[in-house]
């Protein structure tokens, strides 16, 4: 399969209602059309460029999709039209697009202190963020490290594992296990933690010691344990402690996995697997990692999903909801144990970022962690989350619809090609589905979420917290009709 994720569409033949303060772009300041100075200059993230190349050339010479206001859980193009947010940006926007005082925390810090670093020095919307994880934190998750997003966060953590290892004199500990088709981040060593063939072949050779395990896919588990979630949660705990046994308990340094696994297609542990874990990583003294870069800030309810699950990891790796997306942060949240051989000497972590803790970021954090308790966005969470289920679940009257999990506001729809016997689609079939319909059908149905085939095909829906019953209705609505439509274009 292709590890491309198609967030946005290939076209600009959209049909979503106009909104009357939107309008077209103009141009850019050197007096270019903002269609063709995006097609000449910016190189996007995971984007297949052909598309837009001219059709003289081989390419098809459309328009990359411009993007240009946000309210709400709704977004509007260059051409005036309006689509449902379905995916918060990017797993992102918690608290909605256009608030207006998040912006202006922005410019207050600005005002006061635009930049300072954090080596070796501190400056106060740093320190009081750090306070602010630390006490959200579970345990004693008291370190906060700050990174500027979560790639660098899951980068930071592995090497925090290996150099604490060396500094209580086992430094032969310095592998790390994950679980196929996860998505950790493109730096080396994050990509080497991913699970993705496809996303590392290009870059390879990655960093060596990564090594995975089966994930928590229960509509893919083997057949005898289909219809047994705690047994199948037990037999993918007992695959992470027979990998350390494997490449030796005195080699492995971590264990990273996501509350709720994003690629793949949303994939909730099963009963008691994470208690499993956490057994097992205590018995061979392997650091547990809990990367929340996408399930942390109330994507699945609480601040910190390991909470929500019932578990307490070594270290937590966080950063798109925490300033909702109107300011770059991340962070690596560590144990005091972490932390105690950096409190003697001359010992330091040498490891940093320039951005990481920006003045102006962690102000941000601030401001949007205040709109999450004043609008009470963790238990609106809790709360609306077996509704919008109950939404989604009407779609598995589809015959092309296989599944619909994930947790809080947090979902994957598997679409199959065989629905009694799970069978699914085939690489060429699955690039006609996503690429050739679904992508384009989905923005044109006025709903912006994410088709992806890193595994089987799926549709992910992670929209901003704010909705209710109303929103969860009209989403479902949409993606009925285009579903519909993907069965017929087949």
């Amino acid at each position: 399969m292709t590890t491309t994720p198609t967030t946005t569409p290939a076209a600009t033949t959209h049909q979503g209602s106009a909104a009357p303060t939107a309008g077209t772009l103009g141009s850019t300041p050197r007096g270019t059309s903002y269609a063709d100075a995006a097609r000449d200059h910016l190189w996007g993230h995971f984007t297949r460029h052909s598309v837009y190349e001219p059709t003289s050339e081989g390419g098809l010479g459309l328009d990359v999709p411009l993007i240009v206001r946000g309210e709400g859980h709704r977004i509007w193009d260059d051409r005036g039209r309006e689509y449902i947010d379905g995916l918060a940006g990017l797993f992102v926007v918690q608290v909605g697009h256009g608030r207006e005082e998040l912006a202006q925390a922005a410019a207050r810090q600005a005002r006061e202190l635009a930049f300072f670093p954090l080596w070796s020095y501190a400056h106060p919307k740093a320190v009081e963020l750090a306070e602010r994880l630390a006490h959200y934190a579970p345990g004693d998750l008291n370190r906060v490290f700050f990174t500027t997003g979560g790639g660098e966060a899951v980068e930071s953590a592995w090497k925090l594992a290996k150099q604490y290892y060396k500094l209580v004199g086992k430094p032969s500990k310095h592998k790390v296990i994950s679980r196929s088709v996860a998505y950790h981040g493109t730096p080396q060593g994050a990509l080497s933690i991913t699970g993705i063939p496809g996303a590392k072949q290009p870059f390879e050779p990655l960093v060596p010691g990564a090594f995975k395990v089966p994930n928590t896919n229960q509509y893919r588990a083997p057949e005898h344990l289909r219809d047994d979630p705690k047994a199948f949660g037990l037999w993918a705990a007992e695959r992470i402690a027979e990998a350390i046994e494997f490449e030796g308990p005195d080699t492995v340094a971590a264990v990273f996995l996501e509350p709720v696994q994003n690629s793949g297609g949303c994939f909730p542990p099963p009963p008691g697997y994470f208690q499993r874990v956490r057994e097992i990583c205590d018995e061979y003294d392997v650091l547990l990692v809990s990367d929340e870069v996408i399930c942390a800030f109330g994507r699945i309810g609480g601040m910190f999903a390991c909470e929500d699950l019932g578990y307490v990891p070594d270290i937590i790796t966080c950063a798109k909801g925490m300033t909702s997306g109107y300011s770059p942060i991340g962070a690596m949240i560590a144990s005091e144990r972490l932390f105690e051989p950096f409190r003697r000497g001359t010992t330091s972590f040498p490891h940093g970022y320039t951005f990481g803790g920006h003045p102006v970021s962690a102000a941000v954090a601030m401001e949007n962690l205040d709109i999450f308790e004043r609008e009470g966005l963790n238990q609106h969470v809790r709360e609306q989350a077996p509704a919008f289920r109950r939404s989604l679940e009407t779609l598995l009257d589809l015959p092309i619809v296989g599944d619909v999990r994930g947790e809080g506001f947090f979902y994957g729809i598997e679409l199959v090609k065989d629905k009694a016997t799970r069978e699914t689609f085939d690489d060429a079939e699955s690039e006609r589905l996503l690429r050739g319909y679904l992508s384009r059908a989905l923005f044109d149905a006025g709903i912006y979420c994410r088709a992806d085939d890193r595994g089987d095909p799926v549709v992910q829906l992670a929209p901003p917290l704010t909705i209710g019953p109303a929103e969860f209705a009209d989403i479902t609505q949409r993606l009925r009709s285009v579903l519909e439509g993907a069965s017929a274009h087949l």
